[in-house]
């Protein structure tokens, strides 16, 4: 199919949205070379990051589509672009934590990289300014960022679903998922010519995956060596940004074949 990318919608730190002319249900997210940090008090760019997060993140929601885990992935276009389901998001992020690191070690004055006993699963206020701050289950149900409890047991839950996935998924890539950012949304009905408008709408209306799942995201660690390999590198002026960003691109695209998954599973479901 032929996407056409519609009207500009919203600029993020590290990605454009535009809609799609004819598909009002689906937006075209463009992601951008740019790189930044401290919630964009520290800015940088090299050139190929964008194509780089676009490959990485269409790979592991392709995979874990094929795992039964919805997310809002629809098509790749061009090297930057991505073609999604159009989401309400939720001004939440859902941190996965398998091991302590960067500001919750520093809070708590544990060591870098303490294994937890299990995994910890915690929200934040998506909120630049003030810096995203911890926010409790209890608040996300009183300040409305979520509608009732099921809302609530159901990100965390999914979010454990998720990290048992993308634990195995980067483990045979040979890297360690330490921790990672995943954000989650509701489609709406869009309203065309005074008819409301379903393409592709989630008939249960729950939350679906959403943003992007990349070295951006993601605390991933050599098992080897234990060298950062993602935004860690430029946080902590560590050096090596590029070259890790296209290393754990060239490890997962080797260790997973692009049209392994999703692909393999759609031609199943037809059988």
């Amino acid at each position: 199919m032929k996407w056409i990318k519609g009207d500009f919608l919203h600029k993020g730190k590290g990605k454009s949205i535009y809609a799609i002319q004819n598909h009002p249900a689906l937006v075209w997210m463009e992601f951008k070379d740019d790189l930044t940090a401290f919630n964009g008090k520290k800015t940088s760019s090299f050139k190929g990051k964008g194509a780089l997060n676009r490959d990485m993140s269409s790979l592991i929601f392709r995979f874990l589509k094929g795992e039964e885990i919805e997310n809002h992935w629809m098509a790749d276009v061009n090297n930057t672009g991505m073609v999604c389901r159009k989401l309400e998001i939720i001004p939440l992020e859902v941190v996965v934590r398998n091991r302590l690191a960067g500001s919750t070690a520093r809070k708590f004055q544990f060591s870098e990289g303490r294994p937890l006993p299990s995994p910890l699963v915690e929200f934040y206020y998506k909120q630049d300014e003030l810096g995203d701050p911890f926010v409790s289950s209890e608040q996300a149900l009183a300040f409305g960022f979520v509608s009732d409890g099921e809302e609530v047991e159901f990100l965390k839950t999914q979010a454990l679903r998720v990290n048992d996935k993308l634990k195995t998924f980067f483990d045979s890539a040979g890297l360690e998922l330490i921790d990672f950012k995943l954000e989650f949304g509701k489609e709406k009905p869009e309203e065309v010519d005074g008819s409301l408008h379903r393409e592709n709408l989630n008939s249960k209306n729950r939350f679906l995956l959403g943003d992007e799942i990349s070295c951006d995201s993601c605390r991933l660690w050599d098992k080897k060596t234990g060298d950062r390999m993602d935004k860690d590198r430029f946080r902590l002026n560590l050096g090596g940004i590029e070259e890790s960003y296209k290393k754990v691109h060239d490890l997962l695209y080797r260790s997973f074949p692009a049209v392994r998954f999703y692909e393999d599973k759609l031609r199943k479901d037809k059988v």
